[in-house]
């Protein structure tokens, strides 16, 4: 998946996000043949259900499992960030099924973040998929909400993580204004572009473009090499 799933609602996190699930749940059912959206409609239904009994796993739940096979890969992102949404999930749940999931549902939760987390209370889970070298769960991790609550040392490394493993800085969101005047950022850009020339290997592509956003005004044109 080249766009995140949640990318339309990069807005303030908000709990219900009406506008999102609306918009989101209307094109997965014009995309979705009959049977998988009955499938998501039940889906749906189980997640506004409410509270289970203490010790079971929500019905929903299992069904973030069974997304990518009832719906087909290319929408199984789109089902799971639907399902959580829907659902409310607060940051316990959230860590939950992130601890215990699959990569897939992983990401989704990563992409869910921005939608219902308003605060920095989910930050750990980033952090914990920067710590992967899957380039899909690394792109969902630099997502809306590491945007705004991953703090500046973090996020640099988070870059230069993407950078490392060949994720599209056009993949991190919010880049030019976290990059903008980070004096910080460019040493480091400059001396892992140094690096890479000393040890004779290629600069990564889109590193001069982010070293670009980190001026304050218009200086000197980068030397790409």
């Amino acid at each position: 998946m080249t766009r995140s799933p949640a990318a339309s609602g990069s807005c303030a996190a908000d709990v219900s996000a009406p506008a999102f699930v609306g918009e989101l749940r209307d094109r997965l059912r014009a995309s979705l043949p009959e049977a998988a959206s009955a499938w998501l409609d039940r889906a749906l239904d189980e997640a506004v259900a409410g509270p289970v009994a203490p010790g079971r796993v929500p019905a929903w739940e299992v069904r973030l499992a069974e997304a990518s096979r009832r719906c087909g890969s290319a929408h199984g992102d789109a089902v799971r960030v639907l399902i959580l949404v829907t659902a409310r999930a607060d940051t316990a749940v959230l860590t939950r099924v992130y601890r215990q999931g699959t990569v897939d549902e992983r990401r989704a939760v990563l992409h869910a973040l921005a939608h219902l987390v308003p605060g920095p209370e989910a930050v750990t889970l980033v952090e914990d998929a920067l710590r992967s070298n899957d380039s899909r769960l690394l792109t969902a991790a630099v997502g809306p909400y590491s945007a705004r609550h991953l703090a500046p040392h973090l996020w640099r490394h988070a870059l230069l993580k993407c950078l490392f493993t060949g994720v599209p800085v056009d993949s991190i969101a919010d880049l030019p204004r976290r990059a903008h005047g980070d004096g910080e950022l460019a040493r480091m850009l400059h001396d892992y572009a140094a690096e890479r020339g000393a040890a004779g290997r290629p600069v990564p592509e889109g590193l001069y473009r982010v070293l670009g956003l980190t001026r304050t005004t218009a200086g000197p044109h980068v030397k790409e090499s």
